[in-house]
């Protein structure tokens, strides 16, 4: 019997944002799905219009499991994720170790493949960099998101947010945030 899937099922149950207040709230499996797709575009927005050659559907994959660790160690909120750097190596650990939890639970004939997607994803830099980006954009949409909402709390978060995204300096990022970020800002009426 394996428990990895009962584990991932969990997902849902793991609040993002915990220290600021929500119109709405975001759990990591419904933001993993966002961030999924929105890195699957920016793979595919890099090899199509920035001659990238970057694997669309391992981006996906690696975005889809990019958080499966906080269902062992929930979500720890960023300013106290990077308030130090002893507190960010600590946490790099912890996580490390709950990811090689969750791979330890699966049947060895499958190992691998799963392994591949949670622990080395520094095998392939460039795939998880467009993960990474995407992560960010996933915050800064839930930062306009919010404001949209009339909730000034994401102000200064948005802000912050959007000046790291502009320091990637990637061309496929701000593609993607120009073409499909401005939307968010709308309503449904008005995207008619």
């Amino acid at each position: 019997m394996s428990h990895f899937f009962s584990y991932m099922a969990r997902m849902k149950h793991i609040k993002r944002w915990g220290l600021m207040r929500n119109t709405r709230e975001e759990n990591i499996q419904e933001h993993s799905l966002q961030a999924a797709m929105i890195a699957h575009a920016l793979a595919v927005i890099k090899n199509r219009l920035f001659n990238g050659s970057v694997d669309t559907q391992r981006v996906m994959a690696l975005a889809v499991y990019h958080e499966a660790g906080e269902v062992i160690t929930g979500d720890l909120a960023t300013p106290i994720k990077y308030f130090s750097p002893e507190i960010k190596t600590a946490y790099k650990e912890i996580e490390s170790i709950a990811e090689q939890k969750l791979v330890s639970m699966l049947p060895k004939a499958v190992r691998d493949d799963f392994e591949a997607l949670i622990l080395h994803r520094e095998q392939d830099a460039e795939a998880y960099a467009l993960v990474k980006a995407a992560d960010k954009i996933c915050a800064y949409l839930k930062c306009v998101e919010e404001l949209s909402a009339g909730n000034t709390e994401f102000t200064k978060a948005k802000k912050t947010i959007e000046k790291a995204i502009s320091r990637m300096d990637r061309p496929e990022v701000k593609y993607f945030m120009a073409t499909f970020v401005p939307s968010f800002s709308l309503t449904l009426d008005e995207m008619g």
